[in-house]
């Protein structure tokens, strides 16, 4: 190890030789930040800053690694667990701040840095992991972990660093540990090759360009203004551009008259990645698996599903088949029948054809006019972007008494970000809050919270975290403001609830301090979103754009009388992605498939009906190439948990019962991650979650 790091400290110090000493010098990642709250100088920071910082991390924390590893003391909770927790800051710092811009704000120089710096920061991570005498050291302290005194908190931390170094091969032997270095940097490779296609396809590749205003039939004004506007961007006054983001994208499925134009711009969405051109992702995805079964069977699994999946609440796969299916079967039926309705629609308005994949939307729309008397239209006016945000505010401050005040005068990395403080109900600070809403050609699809600086503790001072919520929703159109879709306000509450999650977050240890399961992870933002649609939020955030009018009455019984419409087609395209993301990562090492027909077998084997297609499919589903590889599952697993938990506060009668968010708080948000998952939901709630209460809010019971 020692003559490692001299080589690293050589090449360290040849490069800083060859960099411009202004740069070095001026470089805002290695001093401290001189901002309010301490967040990070967007203003000052430069493309040119990431890479230095990355090897000066690296060579810092390589430093730390080896002393402990030098450290001639009998292994301690303090020289050895403590030492390992709070090492690497300065990589930490750099890089919260470069991949959570990559995905919001990237550009062809930070993908050139993201090239770069992925294989040394994959090198980096096997260099700690594999460290056979660090590795001795932590299992020292494990294996007398019982006499050592230490508190409970301690005695995890000991053993889930243990069992982090055997889960990525710190047993193997010397061969071993080189293919399992082999398998991580071609993995990370192949992982910056798939989301770059996927980012330019949905971006560049494809656009639904009109220039006869009578194919908009149909449409809202206001999706049709947008679409003027993207074209007068791209240079083509006069006509309208309908492109794969979502609020461009869904606004047409639903309202489009023209039923061959809605299937052109579907068509486009689902062929992402499988186009068989340049950014063809059918030989990247089928690299990833194929490497993760090699890892997964090299580290003593089954395969890659069997390695992720024994680290959850769920533990086996075949829990997970035996859960989903559970839930496919009556979510099934209730598609079915609502597919012979819209049929019948069909049908009734002399329609010769079938029901087909990129008919759901506008008919589901015909259907909910039908059943509730209400559509998306008639709601948006009322959902002011604005006022969602501060609604969820609201909400927060009703249940566990924290206040949110926007900040002027932030460093930020985007003119159109928006940057909150967060004060707890004692009045002091508790987070920053960075809030992005609107698609920009540099952002990846969907919406996300992450951090750019997480809870810690700091010489026993505590440091607060500065989280992100970024998003993709609808803009703002001429003199109107950003009007959200019903499916929008909920995301934004969900991102918000994992906000949360990192506003509280407390723990003296990082390796534990608000760290769950994966399939317990999306509980504390699921859980926000049952709050979106009760009639006293409502009255706080619902207030029509033009009038400031809330939301009639009439208005919110039609659309809690809706709240389940459509349930059945959301459950149905989210379970077959989950199971056709589990197929993948069950399948084992097969060098024999083709994408196309692996992924039709996998949809035949669950019944998935025609006019129904998995919610991401293989060569666009970022999900399984990221985080949750072998466990996209885990938002329907959490969706039994948020279910439960809402009921309990329903259950007290009183929805803002702050007894019940006290609870919650302390047992999920702040210390979810001092004991197993079902341990601290039991701590909360006093038994194992239901899924009643979820098969009855979904309409499938």
């Amino acid at each position: 190890m020692r003559k490692l790091y001299a080589i690293a400290l050589f090449g360290a110090i040849l490069f800083t030789s060859c960099e411009n000493k202004e740069t070095m010098s001026t470089n805002p990642f290695l001093s401290e930040y001189q901002t309010p709250f301490k967040v990070p100088p967007f203003d000052l920071i430069d493309t040119t800053h990431y890479v230095p910082a990355f090897k000066k991390g690296i060579e810092e924390h390589e430093a730390e690694i080896n002393a402990i590893v030098n450290n001639e003391e009998t292994p301690t909770f303090e020289n050895t667990i403590l030492a390992l927790d709070k090492s690497g800051e300065l990589l930490g710092k750099v890089s919260a701040v470069f991949f959570s811009l990559n995905s919001a704000e990237t550009n062809p120089a930070m993908q050139k840095i993201s090239r770069e710096i992925t294989p040394m920061m994959t090198k980096h991570r096997d260099n700690i992991s594999l460290n056979e005498v660090l590795f001795e050291k932590i299992k020292t302290v494990y294996e007398s972990r019982e006499d050592l005194n230490l508190d409970d908190q301690q005695l995890r931390v000991v053993e889930k660093y243990y069992d982090d170094f055997v889960r990525n091969g710190a047993n193997l032997n010397e061969a071993d540990k080189a293919s399992l270095r082999d398998l991580n940097q071609k993995i990370s490779i192949n992982q910056i090759e798939f989301r770059e296609n996927l980012l330019a396809e949905t971006n560049e590749n494809f656009k639904l360009v009109i220039d006869n205003e009578a194919d908009l039939a149909g449409l809202p004004e206001g999706s049709k203004a947008a679409a003027a506007e993207t074209a007068t961007k791209a240079g083509l006054d006069g006509k309208w551009v309908f492109t794969l983001q979502k609020p461009s994208m869904l606004p047409f499925l639903q309202y489009a008259d023209k039923r061959e134009l809605r299937k052109e711009l579907y068509t486009g969405y689902f062929m992402r990645g499988n186009n068989d051109d340049k950014f063809d992702n059918k030989e990247a995805i089928m690299d990833i698996l194929k490497l993760r079964a090699e890892r997964a069977e090299l580290l003593g699994y089954k395969d890659h599903a069997d390695y992720v999946i024994s680290n959850n609440m769920a533990q086996t796969s075949d829990k997970v088949y035996e859960f989903l299916n559970g839930i496919m079967e009556p979510a099934l039926k209730v598609a079915a029948g609502d597919r012979d309705d819209m049929q019948a629609i069909i049908d009734r308005e002399g329609g010769d054809f079938k029901l087909d994949l990129w008919d759901w939307w506008y008919y589901a729309e015909k259907l909910k006019k039908e059943k509730y008397d209400i559509d998306e239209s008639e709601l948006k006016p009322y959902f002011v972007l604005e006022n969602v945000r501060d609604g969820m505010f609201y909400v927060a401050n009703r249940l566990y008494g924290i206040t949110i005040t926007q900040l002027e005068d932030m460093p930020v990395y985007n003119e159109e970000v928006q940057v909150f403080e967060v004060a707890d109900k004692d009045g002091n600070h508790l987070a920053v809050l960075y809030m992005d809403f609107h698609p920009r050609p540099g952002k990846r699809v969907g919406a996300w919270c992450g951090r750019f600086r997480g809870q810690t503790y700091k010489d026993g001072e505590k440091i607060y975290p500065i989280v992100t919520m970024v998003m993709n929703f609808t803009r703002p159109v001429g003199d109107h403001p950003a009007l959200l879709t019903w499916d929008e306000v909920n995301t934004m509450f969900h991102e918000f609830g994992h906000a949360l999650h990192g506003f509280f977050a407390d723990g003296k240890y990082d390796r534990t301090a608000g760290r769950i399961p994966r399939d317990m992870v999306e509980l504390p933002s699921q859980v926000m979103e049952n709050w979106t649609g009760q009639p006293e939020v409502l009255e706080v955030y619902a207030r029509h754009y033009e009038t400031d009018e809330v939301i009639p009455q009439d208005l919110v019984i039609r659309l809690q009388n809706s709240m389940k419409f459509n349930e059945a087609f959301n459950t149905v395209e989210y379970i077959a992605a989950s199971i056709l993301d589990l197929d993948w990562h069950t399948v084992g090492g097969k060098t024999d498939l083709d994408v196309l027909t692996f992924e039709r077998q996998s949809m035949e084997n669950i019944n998935l009906m025609k006019e129904i297609i998995p919610r991401y499919r293989t060569t666009y589903f970022n999900h399984i190439v990221g985080g949750y590889a072998a466990g996209y599952y885990v938002y329907l697993w959490a969706a039994v948990l948020d279910s439960d938990t809402f009921q309990a506060f329903v259950d007290s009668g009183d929805i803002f019962n702050q007894e019940i968010a006290e609870s919650f708080r302390e047992n999920i948000l702040e210390q979810g991650g001092s004991d197993e998952g079902m341990v601290q939901y039991i701590k909360f709630r006093g038994q194992e979650p239901s899924i009643d209460p979820l098969l009855k809010k979904r309409g499938l019971k």
